[in-house]
């Protein structure tokens, strides 16, 4: 075969590669979130971080899902299908970042007041209810429920994140109440033991509003002392990636807007 012809060939070759590379691409990672109302709220003149923190990452590079929802607890948002929803569309290389805490604290039972709460700790007891049409429901401890989130994600090939509860606007000598005694302790605690990064939200927020001054952080919420407007929930956006930056080799770091 003629020199030239062989040259064509390895050329056309190349440029089909290359082609057929483009098709073949991998998709772009996804990063679900998942929560309650202080991650995704609707309402006017509110705001939830996760309705946020896209605009600190390259979505050229990565999707950003947030399927939270108002009101729901671990357990509530397990009841209700909507983890069930983000396991059907999880893909290896994907993210899962959960905050849950403010909605769990009742007790579990078939009231309206506890038809939202778990049992408190990380434990493995369980709590069998039955509602009025006979349906048994068993219910479980605060960290069986962010174990379950943790292991469905990781048989996913994805990598969850736990975070702490965003600070409710609770003063105390002129500290901000933490979590720390409860939901984001069990929240560490199991992140720990699943060997997954924990971000602690509770505290990062708190140490900004300190700092800020109780007066200041009272325009954040304008009607209760946990839900914040926009400007609010773009504070807690902010402290989770300050978060995920405390560890400098979390592979979801690489998705981040170039400060």
């Amino acid at each position: 075969m003629h020199p030239k012809n062989i040259l064509v060939i390895f050329f056309i070759l190349f440029v089909a590669t290359g082609i057929l590379a483009g098709f073949i691409q991998k998709p772009k990672p996804t990063l679900y979130i998942i929560g309650d109302s202080t991650v995704r709220n609707t309402n006017e003149g509110y705001g939830g971080w996760g309705s946020f923190i896209q605009e600190l990452f390259d979505t050229t590079k990565i999707n950003v899902s947030n399927q939270a929802m108002a009101g729901r607890s671990t357990r509530t948002f397990v009841k209700e299908g909507r983890w069930d929803k983000v396991m059907s569309t999880l893909q290896p290389g994907d993210f899962v970042i959960m905050q849950f805490g403010h909605n769990e604290g009742s007790e579990p039972d078939t009231s309206r007041s506890g038809y939202r709460g778990v049992l408190r700790g990380t434990g493995e007891e369980t709590k069998t209810l039955t509602w009025k049409n006979g349906e048994k429901e068993v219910v479980h401890t605060y960290g069986w429920y962010l174990r379950k989130f943790i292991k469905d994600a990781k048989s996913k090939g994805a990598t969850p994140i736990v975070a702490s509860m965003i600070p409710r606007n609770q003063w105390k000598d002129g500290k901000v109440v933490l979590a720390s005694d409860t939901f984001g302790k069990w929240a560490a605690g199991v992140a720990q033991e699943e060997g997954i990064y924990f971000i602690d939200l509770n505290k990062i927020t708190a140490n900004k509003y300190e700092q800020m001054g109780p007066e200041q952080v009272k325009l954040l919420f304008p009607t209760d002392h946990t839900h914040t407007n926009p400007e609010g929930a773009r504070i807690n956006a902010a402290s989770v990636v300050e978060g995920l930056k405390q560890n400098k080799k979390h592979p979801l770091n690489r998705f981040l807007k170039k400060s």
